[in-house]
């Protein structure tokens, strides 16, 4: 089973943008992906709405995600998230097929 986790961050004059670069930037990126459980965290741009950024967080399961909410790089995400005074709408779902 996978979590996939879409979160879309939304903000005005282009902040969306600085902040998946400064999130790149810090390292928080490598870190997030480095994490046990980690299978996908990746950023898209949207042609139709240039003040959102969707990223696609993928997890192998709840555990995994839980302990990811629990560590250190939330806090500094969050602070991030502020810096830049976006707004967040999120999406899960769960994977019932088994990868082949």
């Amino acid at each position: 089973m996978n979590l996939t986790i879409n979160i879309y961050y939304t903000g005005k004059n282009g902040s969306a943008k600085e902040f998946v670069k400064e999130m790149i930037s810090s390292g928080i990126v490598d870190q997030v992906r480095q994490e046990r459980g980690n299978k996908r965290y990746e950023y898209f741009f949207s042609e139709n709405d240039p003040e959102t950024v969707l990223l696609i967080d993928c997890w192998k399961n709840q555990e995994a995600l839980d302990l990811h909410h629990k560590s250190p790089m939330m806090e500094k995400i969050a602070y991030l998230r502020n810096k830049y005074n976006l707004k967040m709408r999120v999406e899960q779902y769960i994977s019932i097929a088994k990868d082949n």
